[in-house]
C-alpha cells in the first residue's frame, strides 16, 4: 500500500503545507479536516504513515500516541506523528526545530537577553521551551497574567508574538503598543500571513531585526519529512524564498500618468498574476467616475474611500497592483501596502506625464505637485524604477526588483 501523509486540523483551506511538502518530494500529502468528535476515530483507524497536526488538535492527539519524544512531552503538544513499523504512533514536536531556526537568524546570542513572549497558549509553550533552552530570561505576557500588556517593563531585548493578533483577515493590529518595543533589538512573529504584521512593522520602525513565521513553518515541515524518511535535499532557503515571492504583491506607486497601469499589466501578464488597478476598484465602489466624485464630494472624501480600498487590496496575496498617484498623501496607506507588498516607485519626467481624466493633473501645477510628493514616494517605496524609455523595459526592471526584494 502506498504511504500517505498529511495535515490534521479543523480549518485548513489556507494551509501552505501541501505546497511545501510537494516541494520536498512528497506527492502523497493531503489535508485532513476533522471536527473534534472525528479526531479519535481518524487517529485510531487511519492508514496514514505520518501526520502533521495543527490547531486545535496538538494537545488532543497526545493521548493517542504510544510514545512521545522529550520535546513533545516538555512542550505539551504534538505537531508531528510518525507511525512505527508495529503500527504504534510516535508523537513529536518539530515546531521546536522551526522556531529555533527563526532564533538562529539573530546575529547575537539570546542567552541572558530579556525576552518577552506575547501569549500563553500552545504556540507560546513552544517558544518558551526553545528560549529557555537557549538561556534567555523569559517573561510571558498575557491579558490576565502577572505581566500584562500595560505593566510589562521597558527593558526588553527580544519580543516574540505567539498570539493570533494581527493574523489575516484581522490585519493591522498588534498585541502591544509600539512604544514598548523601544530599546529592543529583535522581534519575531509566528504569523506568516500577512508577511509583515503590524507588530513587525512597528518593530522595524524602531530599528529591530524582524522575522515572520514562514521560516518556522517551512523548517518544521522539513524536519517532519525527515522523520518520515524523506531525504529532503532541496534547499530550505529556496523554499522560503519561493513561497515569500508567491505571497508578495508587486505594487506600483507614482505620479498620475506615469505609466503605472500599463507597466503593471505587462508585468502581470509575464508573471501570470492578476492585475488590479486601485482606481478602477474605487470606481466600482463609488459607482461613478473619479472626476465626478471629486466634483461632488471633494478630494478629502475620495482619499477616505481610497484608503478603504487599499486596506482591502493590501490584505491579498500574489497580485500586481497599480495605485492612484495621491495614495502616498495619507500615511495610513503605507502599512496597508507594505504588509504584503514590494512597493516600487515609477519615476517619469513631469513633461511626459499624461493628464487626461486626472482631476488634480488637469487643474493643478504638476511640477509643484511632483516636488511635494517625491519625498513621499521615496518614503513608501522599496525601490525606484525609471519609465522615461520603453514600457517593456520599465516592466522588466519592475519584475527584476520584485524578485530581488521578495526573494530576499
Amino acid at each position: 500500500m502506498e504511504k500517505t501523509f498529511g495535515l490534521l486540523g479543523e480549518k485548513l483551506s489556507h494551509s501552505l503545507s501541501p505546497e511545501i511538502h510537494h516541494m520536498l518530494g512528497n506527492d502523497r500529502y493531503f489535508l485532513f479536516e476533522k471536527k473534534p468528535h472525528e479526531v479519535e476515530d481518524f487517529i485510531k483507524q487511519g492508514s496514514f504513515s505520518g501526520l502533521n497536526v495543527t490547531i486545535p488538535y496538538k494537545k488532543t492527539v497526545m493521548k493517542f500516541c504510544s510514545e512521545l519524544t522529550p520535546a513533545a512531552m516538555e512542550v505539551g503538544a504534538v505537531n508531528t506523528i510518525i507511525r512505527k513499523p508495529d503500527g504504534g504512533l510516535i508523537g513529536d514536536n518539530t515546531d521546536v526545530d522551526g522556531f529555533r531556526s527563526m532564533v538562529e537568524q539573530l546575529d547575537f546570542d539570546p542567552a541572558d537577553k530579556n525576552t518577552y513572549i506575547f501569549g500563553s497558549g500552545g504556540a507560546s509553550a513552544t517558544v518558551q521551551y526553545v528560549m529557555k533552552k537557549l538561556g534567555a530570561n523569559v517573561t510571558v505576557v498575557s491579558r490576565t497574567g502577572e505581566t500584562n500588556y500595560e505593566n510589562m517593563p521597558f527593558d526588553g531585548d527580544i519580543f516574540i508574538n505567539a498570539t493570533p493578533v494581527g493574523m489575516y483577515p484581522n490585519n493591522g493590529t498588534s498585541p502591544v503598543d509600539k512604544n514598548r518595543l523601544i530599546g529592543g533589538v529583535a522581534s519575531l512573529d509566528l504569523i506568516y500571513n500577512p508577511i509583515r504584521t503590524q507588530f513587525l512593522m512597528d518593530a522595524e520602525h524602531v530599528g529591530h531585526y524582524t522575522c515572520n513565521g514562514l521560516r518556522m513553518l517551512v523548517v518544521q515541515a522539513v524536519e517532519a519529512a525527515k522523520r518520515w524518511g524523506f531525504e529532503c535535499n532541496i534547499d530550505t532557503e529556496k523554499i522560503i524564498r519561493t513561497i515569500n515571492t508567491k505571497m508578495s504583491n508587486l505594487i506600483l506607486i507614482g505620479m498620475p500618468g506615469s505609466g503605472k497601469s500599463t507597466i503593471g499589466k505587462i508585468a502581470a501578464k509575464k508573471l501570470g498574476r492578476e492585475f488590479v488597478d486601485s482606481d478602477q476598484e474605487i470606481v466600482k465602489r463609488i459607482d461613478m467616475t473619479i472626476p465626478e466624485y471629486f466634483e461632488k464630494f471633494g478630494e478629502a472624501s475620495f482619499r477616505e474611500v481610497e484608503t478603504e480600498v487599499l486596506s482591502d487590496l493590501g490584505k491579498k496575496n500574489g497580485l500586481v497592483i497599480s495605485t492612484g498617484g495621491g495614495c502616498v498623501t495619507r500615511g495610513e496607506n503605507l502599512p496597508s501596502l507594505n504588509q504584503n507588498g514590494v512597493v516600487l516607485f515609477v519615476e517619469r519626467d513631469v513633461s511626459k506625464l499624461a493628464r487626461d481624466g486626472r482631476p488634480l493633473s488637469v487643474n493643478g501645477d504638476l511640477s509643484r505637485m511632483y516636488a511635494e510628493r517625491r519625498v513621499l514616494y521615496n518614503m513608501f517605496a522599496d525601490r525606484t524604477i525609471n519609465n522615461n524609455g520603453e514600457l517593456n523595459s520599465a516592466a522588466e526592471s519592475a519584475m527584476e526588483a520584485f524578485y530581488e526584494i521578495a526573494g530576499y
